[in-house]
This record gives structure tokens, sequence and C-alpha cells, in this order.
């Protein structure tokens, strides 16, 4: 039986785990924190890169592999552990224009449906729109889902299959010659045949060690909750950088900064303003809304956010999973099938190319 070592506890080792506990191998689990607790939870959980025509291809193969499997994960996650997910077809509402040509010729070659609301205009199907505009991109296949949900029933999932370890930090690799055996943690040694680094913003600072870690820097990004009515706001809406993401209780979401602050994940009152401003020019409806929340997570930044999904050069059965970005959940499944693809060397779902340490971003 395979013995492998998960390092990091977010959506992407929580899948990662599950998969190759699906596998049939031995799988334990180190999270520092609590699992599901970092950039996973604060996420806004659209199932779709931002403005997808504009993401680079390697982000866009891993999203449409995990966007068609993501019905029949949540069905079997709510089956076996009760927690919802929440998988909703909302549809995406880009109200930003300019890249028309651009995203409709891309809708065609990944046969992603792509409607131009214009006549009538889009007020018809968002009416609390406050930009009166006359053109919008609609994309009704987009769904969502509520990441802190997600986290829990694949926790509850696996808590009774796999060595769970939480609020326990690695703080070495131990590499023996050409090999890893497994990591030092303030509780002593954790020895395993395979290591996969799944650690997000902090993947980087793992594998320092060993002279060449990954580009992948923390990003911080702060978002509103306002505690609004269901039906108020009906689809997922993206305008000049900022989404608005209605939940099925009617909750609205509305994010998000990018702030380079390394490992500081507070939250900032002008931050807050910001956003509080941006959300009722968009939603004027939200001015009458309170706000229930306001948050921060570190998002594991990576070049033209491509992830790192493969073997570390050099040293035999040690593995990376991460630098997703802005992208974790979108291309969570696919990159845990295609990282437990690698390890026992199975044929791969997609080309592994892009996502090497050395390959070019």
């Amino acid at each position: 039986m395979r013995d492998v070592l998960v390092i990091g506890g977010g959506i992407i080792g929580l899948l990662t785990a599950r998969e190759l506990q699906l596998s049939g191998a031995k799988v334990t689990l180190i999270e520092m924190g609590e699992t599901g607790r970092e950039s996973s939870w604060a996420s806004g959980g659209i199932l779709s890169p931002l403005y997808p025509w504009r993401a680079p291809e390697p982000i866009t193969s891993l999203a449409r592999w995990s966007q068609d499997l993501y019905p029949v994960l949540t069905a079997q996650l709510l089956e076996s552990t009760g927690i919802d997910p929440e998988f909703t077809v909302s549809g995406l509402l880009v109200l930003d224009d300019e890249d028309l040509d651009q995203a409709l010729d891309w809708g065609v070659r990944h046969g992603q449906p792509i409607e131009v609301i214009q006549d009538p205009p889009p007020h018809v199907i968002e009416p609390e729109l406050g930009p009166h505009l006359a053109r919008a991109l609609h994309l009704p296949g987009i769904a969502q889902l509520r990441p802190p949900r997600l986290s829990k029933a694949i926790r509850r999932a696996l808590e009774r299959r796999i060595d769970l370890r939480e609020r326990e930090e690695v703080i070495e690799l131990l590499i023996d010659g050409d090999r890893v055996r497994g990591v030092r943690t303030p509780k002593g040694r954790v020895e395993a045949g395979d290591v996969v680094i799944c650690a997000g913003a902090w993947t980087a600072k793992l594998l320092e060690q060993l002279g060449a870690p990954p580009t992948i820097q923390p990003v911080r990004g702060q978002m509103l909750l306002f505690h609004a009515k269901p039906g108020q706001i009906h689809h997922i809406t993206l305008y000049a950088g900022r989404y608005a993401i209605p939940r099925r209780d009617g909750r609205v979401l509305f994010g998000s900064t990018l702030e380079h602050t390394g490992f500081v994940k507070r939250t900032t009152a002008e931050d807050k303003e910001a956003l509080y401003h941006e959300a009722i020019e968009l939603f004027p409806v939200l001015r009458r809304t309170p706000i229930e929340d306001h948050w921060a997570g570190l998002r594991p930044g990576s070049p033209r956010g491509i992830p790192y999904i493969g073997a570390y050069p050099g040293i035999e059965g040690l593995y990376f999973n991460a630098g997703h970005f802005r992208n974790g959940l979108v291309m969570g499944p696919a990159s845990a099938r295609l990282m437990v693809d690698l390890i026992l060397d199975r044929e791969p779902i997609l080309d592994p190319a892009p996502y090497a340490l050395n390959a070019p971003r």
C-alpha cells in the first residue's frame, strides 16, 4: 500500500488526500491550523476564472475538467456526509464587454455558452443593477458553491479514513540524499514514502531548504458579506474586477482586493469602505442591507496564476500541488486527480508539462 503524507489542509490538500484515499493509499494529512480555514475558507466560491477568456490555457484545462466533475462530486459529498456544499448554477454576468470578440471566440473553442445581453438590456435579467449598461456577457452555465461547506464535507468524508493531524506545523522536510523520508513537526518525525506539499501561500517557505522553491507569494484579498434577502440579486456579477455572489439564502459576497502585504492577513477599514462603495454602486439595493462580515485571506499567488503540480526535481518521492492563486476551487478537483496520476504513475488526465517547476510561465 502506498504511504503518502499530504502537507496542507486547504481545499487542494483535502482534495488530494481524497483522491489518494480513493486510490487505496494510506494517507496522513498535516495542517498547521484547522482544515479549510485559510484561503479556501476566505474565497468566494465562483467555479470559473473571473474573465475565463483571459486565463492561460493551463488554467482553462484544469478548470474545464473540474467544472464537469463538480455536480457529481458535491452530490456524492452530500449523500455521504449530509453536508451540502450548495453547488448552484447561477450564471455569470460580465458587465465589462471590451473583450466581446475574444470572449465569444473563446466560448466557441471551449464549448462554453456565452450570450450577449443587449436587446433587451442587462437590467431585464438583473433588475437591481446600478450601472445602466447597454450590453453585457452572460455565461449561463457558471456555478458557485460555499467553500467552507465544501471543506467541511470533504473533511467529514475523510476523518475516519485517513490520519488527520490538525494544529501541527511542519518544521522541516526530512531528506536523505536524493530521497524524501517524511517531515519533522513539534511532535516529532512523521515518516512516509511520498510527501505532497499542498500548503498554499506557505509552500515556498517549506521548500526553501532545498534551494529552489516555486515562485509562490501570499496575496491578500478582503471580502464583504451583506445580509441581503433571497431573490434580490440573481447572478454572479462581475464588473471592473469586482464581483458580487448571491447565495441561496440571499446573502451576497462582494470582493475582492489584491494586496501584496506578505503574510499579514488582517482587514483594513480603508478597504472595507472602498469595497462598500463599489458594492452599492454596482447594486444600490445593498445600501439598505447590513454588512454581516468582513474578512481577509491569503491567496497563493504564482506567475500568471498557473499552479505547480508535479515532482520536485532531484528529490525522489517529493511532490507539490500549490500556487493556484485565485482559482484553487475551480481547478482543485483536476489538480488533485493530476497530482495522484503522477504519484501513482497512471495515465494523466492532462499534459502535466505546463505545471512543472521549471515550466515557462
